[in-house]
């Protein structure tokens, strides 16, 4: 009942936020509240409404994210949204949580990225994703993105769901059942560093599960859009610095999106890093560079803007 509430509460407030929005206003899809991807939206919309010219304005809108972005974007509900490097990659080919509907949509750039935080208390015998075998693991909530990657995982390992006893849980219950005991591990496909864990870091001690190198070589072989990033120690205050998975996140647009249009969006995000990066954390961790890395092909409007 608590999922459905709040569900029908991001519903109503996208369908009214949807409705508030002028022909002259061009909306950003990007997540719940209480996420990471709304105040990047937020950004986002300040510096389109600061720079973009021509009476350009732009609002956030509450979605239910990274998934549902892309469908919103080629229907035409949102011109804007934010979603992950892999999504895209199967919005694009009609396959995973679009299977059979390829959708028409475009890469405007890249964002921060979300890594897989793999956590568990620092006193854990669990060393290795193998470890999770037969353990308690909260997993995210159902339908996110931190399933997507355990799904594409688990078979590398030799294991499924069934071996292990998941927990649906938001990031931030996940990591407090994990300070109090009631889960062995806790996992979350976030930006970093990510509130749920310093929460929990709060409380005590904690480590990131390695995954051995012929794995990790498997898994991203099997996953081009992902990659690798290094959390430093002082992240978290953990004792050592960890490689995990992660994925770009990135904007997209309608493949059908007005050049002169895209590109004003484009410069005004991206000729003001500095400004984003004071407004939002998160957008400290953007590379211009990786625009030419990733999952689907840039917008006209944008490719000429990444070409100079």
């Amino acid at each position: 009942m608590q999922h459905f509430i709040k569900t029908l509460t991001a519903g109503a407030a996208f369908a009214a936020m949807s409705f508030a929005a002028s022909a002259e206003e061009y909306r950003i899809g990007t997540a719940s509240v209480g996420g990471a991807f709304f105040p990047v939206g937020q950004s986002i919309s300040n510096l389109v409404n600061k720079y973009a010219g021509g009476g350009m304005t732009m609002v956030p809108i509450v979605t239910q994210g990274s998934v549902q972005n892309p469908r919103l974007v080629a229907m035409g509900e949102v011109e804007l949204g934010i979603t992950n490097a892999n999504l895209a990659a199967d919005a694009v080919a009609g396959r995973g949580a679009y299977d059979g509907n390829v959708l028409d949509i475009k890469a405007l750039g890249p964002l921060h990225p979300s890594v897989l935080h793999m956590v568990v208390a620092d006193g854990s015998d669990i060393q290795s994703f193998a470890d999770l075998k037969g353990k308690r693991v909260a997993v995210g909530p159902a339908g996110g993105g931190t399933m997507g990657f355990l799904n594409n995982m688990l078979p590398v390992y030799g294991l499924t769901l069934d071996d292990i006893t998941p927990s649906f849980l938001s990031y931030g219950d996940g990591f407090s059942q994990l300070s109090d005991g009631n889960v062995d591990a806790a996992l979350a496909l976030s930006g970093y560093p990510a509130a749920a864990v310093m929460q929990a870091a709060a409380s005590g001690k904690l480590r990131m599960i390695t995954m051995e190198a012929d794995k990790l070589a498997q898994i991203l072989e099997e996953n081009p859009a992902y990659s690798t990033y290094d959390i430093a120690p002082d992240v978290y205050g953990m004792d050592a610095a960890a490689t995990v998975l992660g994925v770009t996140n990135m904007l997209i647009v309608p493949a059908s999106m007005d050049v002169d249009v895209a590109s004003a969006i484009v410069s005004a995000i991206y000729d003001h890093l500095d400004e984003f990066a004071a407004e939002n954390a998160n957008a400290r961790q953007i590379d211009k560079a990786r625009a030419a890395k990733l999952s689907i092909d840039l917008h006209e409007g944008a490719a000429a803007y990444f070409a100079q």
